[in-house]
């Protein structure tokens, strides 16, 4: 099996800027160099992205940031209504391997949320360290206020780390948590001032770093087995769930 290479992966993904010093990768999710705008494509892209980093050894620690004012709070995934071959052959696998990917990295992942996560916001709550800038929030703007079932992984990941009766509130209202309530709750680690947020994602990085490399990333398996399980065992239920309620009605634009 060939090993992943960064100058290789590097020029694959139009929607990824990466930046590797001395085995801290820092990933930036970008759209042509401005703010996301998620849309298939990028969410097509982004899985790999997951898998190709996390098996490149060169890296020992990821930082994961967005471009801009956002982390993702922008999105283009109008399409024309969705019939049960749409779903099953491209969005349910997309939005599997996007979230598997993900949690399977063997090395630990900092976020650092440069602005609202209204888009997959659940893509820093499942990395090990979340940092957040001052302005943040979070929202599940694409689901259930758009007339779809919340899932994605983020009827997983939402009550997990804001407890179970505060995630459905959020996931069946739409409600936006601010960085500091999310901090307030325990669903994330530090608020930051923006300009500060990368450097303490590097300071960090380079803390676990001091670390033997093998302790690294068993300790990032050892503290992941419980989500591991859950992504493992719910994930593709709900984007079925998704996916059946989507072919009855998928909204002509999203709000």
């Amino acid at each position: 099996m060939k090993v992943p290479n960064l100058d290789e992966y590097s020029k694959k993904y139009e929607s990824v800027q990466f930046e590797r010093k001395d085995g801290i990768l820092l990933v930036t999710l970008h759209t042509r160099g401005k703010d996301v705008v998620w849309d298939f494509v990028t969410d097509e892209e982004v899985g790999y992205m997951f898998g190709d980093i996390g098996n490149d050894r060169e890296n020992k620690v990821i930082i994961l940031t967005g471009t801009g004012d956002t982390f993702i709070a922008k999105e283009n995934i109008s399409t024309d209504p969705i019939d049960p071959k749409i779903w099953c052959n491209w969005i349910y696998r997309y939005a599997k391997r996007l979230l598997t990917n993900m949690i399977n990295i063997p090395q630990p992942i900092i976020a650092a949320v440069n602005g609202p996560a209204t888009v997959h916001g659940e893509l820093p709550l499942v990395c090990d360290i979340v940092l957040s800038a001052e302005n943040a929030y979070w929202q599940d703007r694409p689901h259930f206020r758009n007339g779809l079932v919340a899932s994605d992984g983020v009827h997983i990941v939402y009550p997990m780390v804001m407890g179970q009766n505060r995630g459905k509130y959020f996931l069946l209202t739409g409600q936006e948590v601010s960085a500091q309530e999310m901090l307030n709750i325990g669903a994330i680690n530090e608020v930051l001032p923006k300009e500060k947020l990368l450097p303490r994602a590097w300071e960090l990085a380079r803390i676990i770093m001091e670390k033997p490399e093998l302790t690294v990333r068993n300790m990032r398996e050892a503290i992941n087995q419980e989500l591991k399980r859950r992504i493992d065992n719910e994930l593709g239920l709900g984007l079925m769930l998704e996916g059946v309620a989507a072919i009855d009605y998928w909204p002509t634009e999203f709000k």
